[in-house]
Parts: structure tokens; C-alpha cells; sequence
């Protein structure tokens, strides 16, 4: 897959044990990542919302918009993760449109199955 190949070429790598916190609902968004190996789940009020794996990003919307995280990220599994922060999103974005377009797809998903959810 594309990302996956624009992750390892383009970004730092961070690597998380099975149960750390990446990220906690509320803090600063100033990075998305990219799964390389593992699992993610992302969690909202003790509840998984969502289980990302390889090839899959998450934490995009907080960096686009700016905002705090509205959930919270937990290793599933030993992770090897993508680190992108503004400067290189802004970049991926500009010289990689289907780096954009498949950031989009995920966002869409994630829109249609919330919106599936409260139906």
C-alpha cells in the first residue's frame, strides 16, 4: 500500500508495547501516525470505537483541525508506528495526492460508521 511505503521512506518511527498509551483523549494533536506493524484501538470513555492495523493512519483529524484528541489511543499489540508531524503531512499532501485521498477515505469511513452508530 502507498502510505506504508510513504511512511517508512518519509518519517520517524516509534515503537509502543501492548497496553501503552499513545496518545490520551484531550491532549494537543500535533502528530498523526501511520501503523507499520500492530494494532491500535482507539478508545472514547472506556469504550473502543475503532481497532487500526497495518497500513491503516489515525490521529489525522486532531492535526488537520488542530484540536484536541477526542479519543484515546492504546497498543493492542506491540506497534510499530509512523510518526508525521505538520511539515511533513503539508508536504505528503502537496506531493502525494494519493497520500491525500487515502487520508480522506479513512476520514470518510470513520464519519459513515458514526453516523451508522447513532441511526
Amino acid at each position: 500500500m502507498l502510505v506504508r511505503g510513504i511512511f517508512l521512506n518519509a518519517s520517524k518511527c516509534k515503537t509502543f508495547s501492548a497496553g501503552e498509551t499513545i496518545f490520551k483523549k484531550g491532549d494537543r494533536g500535533d502528530v498523526m501516525y501511520g501503523v507499520i506493524e500492530g494494532q491500535v484501538e482507539i478508545v472514547n470513555d472506556g469504550k473502543t470505537i475503532a481497532t487500526v492495523g497495518k497500513d491503516d493512519v489515525f490521529g489525522e483529524m486532531a492535526l488537520i483541525d488542530k484540536s484536541p484528541h477526542s479519543a484515546s489511543a492504546i497498543a493492542k499489540t506491540d506497534c510499530k508506528l509512523a510518526i508525521v508531524n505538520e511539515h511533513l503531512f503539508l508536504f505528503l499532501v502537496q506531493e502525494t495526492p494519493t497520500f491525500a485521498l487515502q487520508v480522506m477515505s479513512v476520514m470518510a469511513d470513520r464519519i459513515r460508521r458514526l453516523n451508522e452508530a447513532n441511526e
